[in-house]
């Protein structure tokens, strides 16, 4: 697969802000901040525009920058005392490492960021370089971005408010008219999750499905943008091409496993019982609420159109990675997995308007307005948190606006 560069989406941060007290950054504050010292989730980002992008962890309403804390030789544990993972441009190389290095990087960060470690506490200098405010209303990071290089190059991956422009295409004809062509008629969202590989397998060499987890690093948000009408069309006998190949928008931050470990449930019984290549000792998902919020053009209010939950997944995250690598497929350190559209068993939490609205042949409530599929200027928001005692750990936002095509 062709490399893509996509460090260029990396927004840009100020970091000239005034310190404003350590129980500003060493705590989260409110309750509901989705980037508690209990989270801690991973990205990449840019301080300056100028300066070159860097790994970095949300922590609060700031980014601590790990390339700081590693020249200033804070990670001393034995996995990554001598390592450079942290002064690379991307996060390729420390989710290679598998998981005892990244319990290591948490438990690490962890200490560093408590409110009565004085280590990076009471060092005004290291904490001026090392943890950068992010202003409030604007994007975070694009951090993901610089950790797929090994995507298929016919998957555009799109950024939180990055503009969706309407795509062209073919759709069923009318009678015995030719087919029409021309922008779609049914763009729609969907609610999906998506996994971020760690080590990966060697070409060949399938991942055991009970050794699963293992190479998994964490999970985004993720809308699988379609146009519906291109797809009805095309995906007999072609498949999902130019109804999907459009764009596909992600929330900024990975939050890891080990963040969501609290949360993790029992998966649903399934019935009949897969092959014994998918069956595992411990199935389980994640408690993680989702909503979808739409945001009509002209509109200064969103209202939520979705509430579902990664609960009512049918294949568990292992299952699927598993799954996608039993005919020899390699997988490696950053590829994105996406979870398929997650809907549940309730009108209100299905996870797409072609089930809200029943392929549009009803409409949906949005602020007053009818909606069957979106209309230019609408913005669509996914949100994920999982509520703790105390605490939120929480996915941030991933949104997108639909915008018209170029004439």
């Amino acid at each position: 697969m062709d490399v893509l560069s996509l460090t260029s989406a990396l927004a840009v941060l100020p970091s000239s802000l005034p310190y404003h007290g350590t129980a500003a950054i060493f705590h989260s504050g409110h309750p509901d901040s989705h980037f508690p010292i209990q989270n801690l989730p991973y990205g990449v980002f840019k301080p300056q525009p100028i300066s070159p992008p860097r790994p970095g962890v949300a922590i609060g309403d700031y980014v601590l920058d790990l390339s700081e804390i590693t020249s200033a030789g804070l990670f001393d544990g034995p996995l990554l005392k001598n390592s450079d993972c942290f002064l690379q441009p991307n996060l390729n190389k420390f989710v290679s490492l598998g998981r005892p290095a990244w319990k290591e990087a948490r438990a690490t960060l962890q200490k560093l960021l408590s409110a009565t470690e004085p280590t990076l506490r009471d060092n005004a200098v290291l904490r001026q370089k090392a943890l950068i405010p992010v202003l409030k209303g604007k994007t975070c990071f694009i951090g993901i971005a610089c950790l797929l290089p090994t995507m298929d190059e016919h998957l555009l991956l799109l950024f939180p408010e990055q503009d969706i422009v309407r795509p062209r295409g073919q759709a069923h004809p009318t009678g015995g008219s030719t087919p029409y062509f021309g922008p779609s008629l049914k763009l729609d969202f969907e609610l999906e999750m998506a996994t971020i590989v760690g080590p990966g397998n060697e070409l060949g060499k399938p991942v055991d499905i009970n050794n699963a987890e293992d190479h998994i690093f964490g999970l985004v948000l993720m809308n699988d943008w379609s146009a519906r009408d291109i797809q009805a069309w095309e995906y007999v006998p072609l498949g999902p091409f130019l109804g999907k190949s459009f764009g596909t928008t992600i929330s900024p931050w990975i939050v890891t496993l080990e963040a969501l470990e609290p949360f993790a449930c029992e998966a649903q019984k399934q019935d009949p019982p897969p092959l014994p290549y998918l069956t595992e000792k411990v199935p389980k998902l994640y408690d993680i609420s989702l909503e979808v919020h739409i945001k009509p053009t002209k509109h200064e209010d969103s209202g939520v159109v979705t509430r579902s939950n990664l609960k009512h997944l049918y294949w568990t995250l292992t299952q699927q990675l598993a799954h996608h690598t039993i005919n020899g497929c390699n997988l490696r350190p950053g590829d994105l997995l996406g979870t398929g559209t997650v809907s549940g068993p309730e009108p209100e939490s299905r996870g797409c308007l072609l089930e809200l609205t029943w392929n549009g042949q009803n409409t949906l409530s949005v602020n007053g307005l009818n909606r069957k599929f979106l209309e230019d200027g609408d913005e669509v928001i996914l949100t994920g948190y999982c509520k703790g005692n105390g605490y939120t750990i929480g996915f941030g936002t991933c949104s997108g606006k639909i915008v018209p095509p170029a004439p």
